[in-house]
Formats: C-alpha cells, structure tokens, sequence
C-alpha cells in the first residue's frame, strides 16, 4: 500500500520543458459524449504537437460507463441511467453531479512512456489530495482506484472513494480519475462498480468533511503540480 508521502516522490512525473499544463474547469454538468469528443480533438492535437497539454474538470449528468474489461453482468440496473461503452481500460463506474472528473491528457513522451508509472503518478495525485483532508487514500496492487479503511463497518472493511480509468494514444493519455466529493452514493447500486463485490464506495461528505468543489478543485491542482509540473488556468 502507498499513503500520502512514501509514494509521491517515486511517482513525479514532470515533463522536461515546455509549456505549463492547461488547467480548465467546467461549470455547469457535461454531456459525456461532448467530453469525449473534445478528449479525442485534443489528444490529436497534443500528439501532433499542436497544442500544450491539458487537464479538464468537470462533472457529469448521472450516467454509467463501460470499460475495455466490463461485464455485463456487473451491470445491475441497465435501465437506471444511460450507459456508454468507452474506450478507457477497466470495468463499468459511475459518473454524475458531486463527483469531480478529471481528464487528463499528457504527454507521456516528453515525461515517461511507462504506463505503470503514469497510473502510479495519478494514485498519487489522488493520495496526496485526500491527506490534505487527514484522509489515508491507500492504492491495492490487485484493485484499481483508491481505497480508504473503514474501521467502524469492521476489521477489514473499506470503500472505494476515487477511480481510475485511462486510455493513451500515441503515448498520450486521456480519459483519467473520479474523486467523490458529494455524489448520491446510492446511484452506484445499478452496477458492481469496477467489479468489485466485497467493498462500497464512500465519498468526501460520506466519511464526514464538509468540503465543496471549488476548495477541492485547489487542492487538485497544487497536488497536481507537485507530481506534474507547472499549470495554467485557461477557459473553455
């Protein structure tokens, strides 16, 4: 397992130059096939050389997505919101309001080509988050996404409080992470998510820490830029 700080200065994956990150911030709910096709405009662009990388924030209306490793059994309520079949690796999750998503489209050639290490880097972006909260985020090598202990449903229970899911082309990622802040949680009961029976899923509020987006939003971003490199604040 990896907490807040033994894995962080393993996982720096800065990028040896170049212009800082673009950091854009949507508000309002994003349609997921907009997202998608905005990902895939720009994933060429930066593979091309053409514009700077880019890390996006948004949150989706309610939905369910699939992964390159999705069940169909896994998929509980297939009538309970819209489903889309996406091109990221892993297992059916849920996405919608008060979950922040974060996608995220680097360049891995002018940092690491080692998927390993990207996906470490983001565990770590996400581990890092949560300390600044007092939340212990751990990483399990045979589960994706991190995981917080939860001694009060017993000895050895604990939920899931953020996903991972990526896609790279041409050594450039997109797709990325979902952190619960305040979701309903209860809408994750129309799937198994990312395939795993034996645990819930938690968030932010859920585990008692009254935060909102925006705050969450900044401490994202300094956590970012201490694994990543330098950002800049762009519009849409």
């Amino acid at each position: 397992m990896v907490n807040a700080r033994d894995g962080l200065t393993a996982a720096l994956l800065p990028r040896d130059g170049g212009r800082p990150v673009e950091w854009l911030v949507s508000d309002g709910l994003v349609d997921y096939e907009t997202a998608v096709a905005a990902m895939e405009e720009r994933v060429a662009l930066i593979a091309a050389g053409r514009a700077a990388e880019r890390v996006w924030l948004l949150e989706h209306p309610p939905l369910y997505t699939a992964g390159t490793s999705a069940r169909d059994e896994d998929l509980v309520e297939p009538d309970r919101f819209p489903v889309y079949r996406s091109g990221r690796g892993g297992q059916f999750t849920y996405h919608g309001p008060g979950q922040r998503v974060a996608y995220v489209m680097l360049d891995l050639k002018r940092r690491a080509p080692d998927l390993r290490r990207y996906v470490a880097a983001l565990e770590a972006w996400l581990i890092d988050t949560l300390a600044a909260y007092n939340v212990r985020g751990e990483r399990r090598e045979d589960r994706v996404g991190v995981w917080v202990r939860r001694p009060e449903k017993g000895a050895l229970a604990e939920d899931k409080i953020a996903a991972i899911g990526i896609r790279v082309r041409q050594w450039v990622t997109f797709h990325g992470i979902a952190l619960n802040i305040e979701p309903d949680l209860t809408h994750f009961c129309g799937i198994v998510p990312c395939g795993v029976r034996q645990h819930g899923v938690t968030s932010l509020v859920d585990l008692g820490i009254p935060v909102t987006m925006p705050e969450v939003d900044s401490v994202m971003r300094a956590s970012f830029e201490r694994i990543f490199g330098e950002t800049v604040a762009v519009g849409g």
